[in-house]
């Protein structure tokens, strides 16, 4: 099909490839890449393939920095679950809590006054509480949450392998958590390609970790993409 063809295909909701038209025993499906046009069957799309990979390229490239370029609701911090506010770059200003994964704001913390409990699952803080077995209650808290396939404990899991030295450790647990979205783990990935630190070296693999962590809303990401600039 020619240009004019393509753009018809997705205004008028017909493959692209072979022309037909969706119905209700014909369902299209998008382009992943570049969202313009549409396909009945893997095989079209696979046929359509050569005439279609550089407009699709191009196109996925531009949204790619739609994305890249829009402003973030908040940073990777994201904001607390209890007053929603979001927050502050500075991490003295928040409290992460073992037992859920989830960081509360100063003021919500401390406005709570003196508690045994965890002001947003209800769970006991550890120190307040007897403990019991070979298991603190904050490794407890930690192997639950990496049981649950919390990202955030991952990512935490990734960091103190880091700490002992296992960067292949890290890496494996930050590419888990980066996978999920998680916008810090992105962030170290993209150290870790630069530096060639439990991954082999790879400016292309640091970049996009770079990129995915600055849609994240991480200003250091952002930062170091300028250098590339």
């Amino acid at each position: 099909m020619s240009a004019n063809s393509i753009d018809e295909a997705a205004t008028n909701e017909v493959c692209a490839s072979c022309g037909i038209a969706a119905g209700s025993d014909i369902k299209l499906r998008k382009c992943t890449a570049c969202k313009n046009v549409k396909y009945c069957s893997v095989e079209c799309q696979k046929n359509h393939r050569p005439k279609h990979k550089k407009a699709c390229k191009k196109r996925a490239a531009e949204l790619r920095d739609e994305i890249l370029f829009k402003q973030p609701e908040t940073t990777h911090e994201g904001e607390c679950p209890i007053c929603c506010i979001p927050h502050s770059l500075d991490v003295s200003k928040g409290t992460m809590m073992p037992c859920c994964s989830k960081t509360i704001c100063n003021g919500c913390y401390f406005a709570m006054g003196y508690h045994t409990q965890c002001p947003y699952c209800r769970l006991p803080v550890p120190g307040t509480v007897a403990e019991t077995g070979g298991e603190t209650l904050i490794q407890q808290y930690r192997k639950k949450r990496l049981e649950a396939n919390d990202d955030i404990a991952i990512r935490q899991l990734g960091t103190q392998l880091l700490g002992k030295g296992d960067y292949i450790g890290a890496c494996e647990q930050w590419k888990k958590a980066a996978e999920m979205g998680n916008s810090r783990a992105h962030y170290e990935l993209a150290v870790m390609y630069g530096r060639g630190r439990g991954v082999e070296e790879d400016s292309e693999k640091e970049k996009y970790h770079l990129e995915e962590a600055a849609i994240g809303g991480n200003p250091k990401a952002r930062h170091y993409l300028g250098h590339y600039e």
